[in-house]
């Protein structure tokens, strides 16, 4: 992985009975690491010694967040195998594996369980972000089922999840502005991703793909960029690309700074679909007041 580098995989999962959710990113090269920003300062920067099991969980049993940075001394990986600290993921061949044992922030919540996602279909195409393609996404598996099991909070359930990865040989602040991505499952099967990209310099990307169940993509036509509400704590920008205009945020789970998830109720490729949203404001990110906070929510450990 180039100095200064990022990779990370995405897991996104809602319960078949609308009661549950979850999002796991497993990052190498933290981009959203103040450990990280400060030492590009003074040199390119180690991905390697910056690495962290981002797990949120919401719903039923309330909401839980954890992110704890960890050094090279706490980590391992190789193409099929990323340890952080006391978390895990691995992949089979078949199947996906997530096990983590992490603390909640701000309060020092246990969050310790584990996950079994098995694709629908497998992906390995990659799609440029930017005009100089230095950042780059694929769809892994946009339709799986999941089984997750919790000790604490104790829980367990099933339902549909998404699965994707984007990697960059460079900070993510060089090239972007800001974007918003969404991804929802239709009625067929198939899945409509949307990765509605600002860069700093050059024209907007908007890359609109339906992921078929038997793993084939095609593009379509999206619609014209709706502005929804902004968030409410932090408020920030949120827009969404809604056939009929009229994209409803249905619930907020992230409210940060510079960040936001959500789940919205939208329009797409002619049918009603729930879709989970993010929005990021880079400059927000890099400020100096927001990198001063981020240790609070971001603990570091070696």
């Amino acid at each position: 992985m180039a100095p200064g580098g990022y990779s990370w995989w995405y897991v996104d999962a809602l319960s078949d009975d609308g009661r549950h959710g979850l999002s796991i990113i497993a990052f190498v090269g933290s981009v959203f690491s103040p450990y990280y920003a400060w030492q590009r300062r003074h040199s390119p920067g180690d991905p390697e010694d910056h690495c962290a099991m981002n797990v949120a969980l919401y719903g039923a049993a309330g909401k839980r967040w954890t992110m704890t940075e960890r050094g090279r001394p706490s980590t391992e990986r190789d193409a099929s195998h990323l340890r952080v600290g006391p978390s895990q993921i691995a992949w089979d061949g078949e199947r996906l594996r997530i096990d983590f044992d992490e603390r909640g922030i701000p309060l020092p919540h246990r969050v310790k369980g584990s996950l079994v996602l098995r694709p629908h279909a497998l992906s390995s195409q990659t799609w440029a972000l930017d005009d100089a393609g230095r950042h780059l996404w694929g769809p892994i598996a946009a339709r799986a089922d999941i089984e997750v099991n919790l000790q604490h909070p104790a829980q367990a359930w099933r339902g549909q999840a998404y699965f994707d990865a984007n990697a960059g040989n460079e900070p993510i602040e060089r090239p972007f502005q800001s974007w918003d991505w969404s991804r929802a499952h239709l009625a067929d099967g198939s899945t409509g991703v949307i990765y509605d990209v600002r860069q700093k310099h050059g024209p907007d990307r908007v890359l609109a793909l339906r992921l078929r169940p038997d793993g084939s993509t095609e593009t379509f036509e999206p619609s014209a960029r709706q502005r929804l509400p902004a968030t409410r704590l932090w408020r920030v920008e949120r827009n969404l690309r809604s056939e009929d205009g009229l994209a409803r945020v249905q619930q907020t789970l992230e409210d940060t700074p510079f960040y936001s998830r959500s789940v919205v109720q939208a329009h797409l490729l002619g049918e009603p679909a729930l879709t989970v949203h993010e929005s990021l404001d880079v400059p927000r990110l890099t400020s100096g007041i927001v990198q001063a906070m981020l240790p609070w929510r971001m603990p570091r450990r070696r």
